[in-house]
């Protein structure tokens, strides 16, 4: 643990048990900060300094409120049983397996989630990522499964708990590939188990924007789930086309969760990343994102906060997650170094579209350096990094005002609004830490992206004032038209293949297309090369 986890304990014990709030899903300034890919690591290879800490690290604050683990990418591995990776934390390679499973050992973290849900937090297990293995073959085998999951990590008892006596709030589905088929039966038994528990368990959900989900689109509709944490980046509906009002679709998220989802109270996050390389495409600064997120609170009930990928980006990025959450608390309070107003403006447009993209991955270490002392030792000494830190913010006011909103549930729309907005956050932090780590490790990630043909245009610009007007324009209530594509084309390169839309590539693989070369950037599966989703870089006619 950090020195400054250790000095907040030892207050504690001097001085009686310090006061907070439990964990509240019907607020709406919610903070779910995913932890346990190492994030920052897998893109900064030789800062190992700002690597992913224990989970315990990031809850010395009150800024953060829900906790996924990332992830449990393996649904069935040895002798039945799941398995997880925690990045440079846990894994099955550095940290030891239950005998006949691939169940990592990872008891040396239960003080840590214990103390995080002490502090008001939840901490939850997030199943899938982008190469999780994850379907099922029969309800059955999906019941079966919500018991298995029930008595490794939540209520339930086992011989095999990776986290130890530590039982975690619920689970969260994050399922970005396979089939989805059962899983109604899986969040079924996990509730049935739960209803007689003494604690409330979560379940939740991380959709990528596209509405419906072309994965958790039948699930989201099936079962009740507590809330959604949909992906708003890497995809063309992503924060960083929040000023086009044909692109940006929280609205449709939000009329699903007063109008489909089986529970009416669900409450709809903003995904977000937490910093430029934590994804491909959707990031923006921290007051950006403020007033994204306070702009939408105002207009949708179901808004319940933001969630960020991930934990080590965000502390890494001055804090992210902290500046967002003070927005969020006082949105009176903000940064003036940084304007996050916009202007939307749209014409005719015309679109039809599931992408799906993603960069949120199960790794694997790329290097590692690891003593051997026990996991307790090692987890003392990581956990140091950065430990003793001050941060100070100043932040002055912003003023926030709108006119009348008018929006017709016809296919046309009309929408009118101004705002003038200010936010200004300073942030400085000073840190005196001994970083001594017996573990060296960072993690990797892949971008995937999923889309069918889109045709869109747009006019869309920023101004220090926010204003937003469109044009007389039809649109329909959901996205019908869909498009074909070959599966091959003319024009093959010598040497190397033809794209095809039923094949994932990786990041590296080259095909042609249209006479021309292409190499993969990162995980693809049925993006047309030259499309919209920046997948492939061309490299010139055969």
């Amino acid at each position: 643990m950090s020195l400054l986890w250790l000095a907040s304990t030892l207050s504690i014990l001097a001085f009686g048990t310090w006061q907070v709030d439990a964990f509240d899903n019907s607020r709406s300034d919610n903070l779910a900060v995913y932890w346990g890919q190492n994030s920052y690591g897998a893109t900064h290879l030789s800062d190992s300094a700002n690597w992913q800490q224990n989970i315990g690290y990031y809850c010395q604050d009150d800024t953060i409120d829900a906790i996924p683990i990332a992830f449990l990418n393996v649904f069935s591995s040895t002798g039945g049983y799941p398995s997880i990776n925690i990045a440079n934390i846990c894994n099955t390679d550095n940290s030891g397996i239950f005998p006949g499973t691939s169940l990592a050992k990872c008891q040396f973290l239960a003080s840590d989630i214990e103390h995080c849900q002490s502090r008001g937090k939840i901490v939850t297990l997030s199943l899938g990522g982008a190469t999780g293995a994850a379907s099922f073959s029969s309800a059955a085998q999906a019941t079966a499964f919500g018991d298995t999951i029930w008595n490794l990590f939540l209520g339930g008892s086992s011989d095999i708990r990776p986290f130890g006596d530590a039982v975690l709030d619920g689970i969260d589905l994050d399922i970005e590939g396979g089939s989805t088929t059962y899983f109604d039966s899986f969040v079924n038994r996990i509730r049935e188990l739960a209803s007689g528990a003494d604690k409330k368990y979560y379940i939740t959900a991380a959709p990528q924007c596209p509405y419906p989900d072309a994965y958790l689109g039948t699930v989201l509709n099936a079962v009740a789930f507590d809330a959604v944490y949909v992906q708003f980046y890497n995809n063309w509906c992503g924060l960083q086309n929040f000023n086009n009002q044909w692109a940006w679709d929280f609205e449709s998220w939000d009329t699903w969760a007063k109008t489909v989802a089986v529970n009416p109270d669900v409450k709809i996050y903003i995904g977000a990343p937490a910093s430029s390389t934590a994804a491909g495409s959707g990031y923006v600064d921290a007051p950006t994102l403020a007033n994204i997120a306070l702009e939408t609170r105002d207009d949708y009930s179901s808004f319940g906060g933001v969630m960020l990928w991930d934990a080590s980006q965000a502390y890494a990025n001055n804090r992210y997650d902290a500046q967002i959450k003070e927005a969020l608390q006082d949105d009176t309070c903000g940064a003036t170094s940084s304007s996050a107003s916009s202007t939307r403006s749209s014409t005719s447009t015309s679109r039809a579209s599931t992408s799906n993209t993603s960069t949120r991955t199960s790794s694997s270490p790329t290097s590692t350096s690891r003593s051997s002392t026990s996991p307790s030792s090692t987890r003392a000494s990581t956990s140091t990094s950065g430990a003793s830190s001050s941060t100070s913010r100043s932040t002055t006011a912003v003023t926030r005002t709108s006119t009348t909103i008018v929006r017709s549930s016809t296919t046309s729309r009309s929408t009118s609004r101004s705002s003038s907005t200010s936010r200004s956050s300073s942030t400085s932090r000073a840190t005196s830490t001994s970083r001594a780590t017996s573990t060296s490790r960072a993690t990797s990630t892949r971008s995937t992206s999923r889309a069918t043909s889109t045709s869109r245009t747009t006019s869309s610009s920023r101004a220090t004032r926010t204003s937003r007007t469109s044009t007389s324009t039809s649109r329909p209530a959901t996205s019908t038209t869909s498009s074909t594509r070959p599966t091959s084309t003319a024009g093959v390169c010598s040497g190397v293949g033809a794209w095809s839309t039923n094949k994932a590539y990786v990041g590296g693989d080259q095909v042609s297309y249209n006479g021309h070369r292409w190499t993969a950037k990162w995980w693809s599966y049925n993006d047309v090369p030259g499309g919209l989703a920046g997948v492939w870089a061309d490299n010139g006619a055969c």
